[in-house]
């Protein structure tokens, strides 16, 4: 009866002993993982920017967004925060929204600039705003686009007159009176067209606004056989006639393109910024329709809809390469199956053009019907800069 009871302590001794040893050993390859895991993560958090496919990241950032938000929400402007707050639908649950709430949009990077929100959201309710155009486009070219809602009345001219009616509001100079013009350095249309002459400096499309100047020449007639610039009866040649009717023109000046197909009976939509000038009035006034978006912007059409896109200089190597690829693949989406990308000017540097851009081109998936590359000497030929006119196209079959 006593030598049971005597073994018993050693056996539980031993398996204590085994016990221990075997957290020990859990603990260890636990904390192990554990700290190796937390570098992972980190190392993922600084390249988020550029990781766009990281999934591992997307909990943490939601888990920073979380504990920010108190903090990020006490910095926004009260209108601001009236507009983007999610809104309660009148006759509740709504199948098409998925839900009892309306969400406005507003660019992401919005809450970035608290300061500069701040002012462009200040203003009396009901009352007039505030005449801030050059604020509002800093924010909208930093990433907040699209701008938020206000509820005041914009700037405008004392004495509006009414716009030269079709078709001479095409080709004529409108009246001063269609503009504010605070924002810009030239206070007056004539300043703006004689600028290419007494203003040094750069300035984006800078002689745009004379009308009997290049822009009286610009893509009409016939182009030079093999050469950079297509004109548009030449391109139109490429489809069946009248199957091109509607298209985007983007960054399109004052609209001459616009203007242009719309003698053709085809509709055409152009986005300007205003950089430094009156664009989007100057469209309007000569009676086509201006987009005031950037080129960051997802373009605001339905996949499969447009017969045509146009860019003309603005779509090039100053913009970050992962950004025109997203920017191309775009254009694709909007255009319907057998529709046209005329990428018009398209400039680089050397062999840019062979290592980057064409490469990045033909992964669109558009067939080629036109591709014309030559020198660009506006700045002499030591800098090897590179002009591309191409014609490209949307397959009619098998696009997808």
């Amino acid at each position: 009866m006593d030598s049971p009871q005597k073994s018993r302590p050693l056996s539980f001794n031993i398996f204590l002993l085994y016990l221990l040893l075997s957290t020990n050993l859990l603990t260890y390859f636990v904390s192990t993982r554990l700290h190796s895991s937390s570098c992972t993560l980190n190392s993922n958090i600084d390249t988020i920017s550029t990781i766009a496919t990281n999934t591992i990241t997307e909990p943490i950032i939601s888990q920073h967004a979380q504990q920010d938000e108190t903090q990020t929400t006490a910095d926004l402007p009260a209108e601001f925060l009236a507009f983007t707050s999610p809104q309660k639908l009148p006759f509740g649950f709504n199948t098409n929204f998925d839900s009892d709430k309306m969400i406005p949009p507003v660019g992401h990077a919005c809450t970035l600039f608290p300061d500069k929100l701040s002012q462009y959201m200040s203003y009396k309710v009901n009352g007039s705003c505030p005449d801030d155009e050059l604020l509002a486009q800093k924010l909208l070219l930093k990433g907040c686009e699209p701008l938020p809602r206000r509820r005041c009345r914009p700037a405008a001219q004392k004495e509006y007159v009414e716009p030269y009616p079709l078709p001479q509001s095409s080709w004529t100079t409108p009246s001063d009176s269609s503009v504010v013009w605070t924002a810009y350095s030239c206070k007056n249309y004539s300043c703006l067209i004689n600028r290419m002459h007494t203003q040094k400096g750069f300035d984006d499309c800078k002689d745009c606004f004379d009308l009997d100047g290049r822009e009286k020449h610009r893509w009409a007639g016939t182009s030079i056989s093999g050469g950079l610039d297509f004109s548009i009866d030449e391109v139109l040649a490429v489809k069946k006639p009248g199957t091109i009717r509607i298209g985007l023109d983007i960054g399109g000046g004052v609209a001459t393109f616009a203007v242009r197909m719309r003698e053709r009976n085809i509709t055409i939509i152009t986005t300007s910024m205003n950089l430094n000038g009156p664009f989007n009035n100057f469209i309007a006034s000569r009676g086509v329709i201006p987009l005031y978006i950037s080129i960051s912007q997802r373009l605001p059409f339905f996949d499969n809809t447009l017969d045509i896109v146009h860019s003309m200089h603005v779509l090039s190597n100053w913009i970050p390469t992962t950004l025109l690829h997203f920017l191309f693949f775009d254009i694709y989406r909007v255009l319907r199956p057998g529709g046209l990308f005329w990428l018009d000017h398209f400039f680089c540097v050397g062999d840019q053009l062979e290592q980057v851009y064409a490469p990045l081109i033909e992964s669109i998936g558009f067939n080629k019907v036109k591709w014309v590359v030559g020198p660009k000497l506006d700045r002499g030929p030591e800098l090897r800069e590179m002009y591309l006119s191409a014609l490209l196209e949307k397959p009619l079959k098998n696009s997808w």
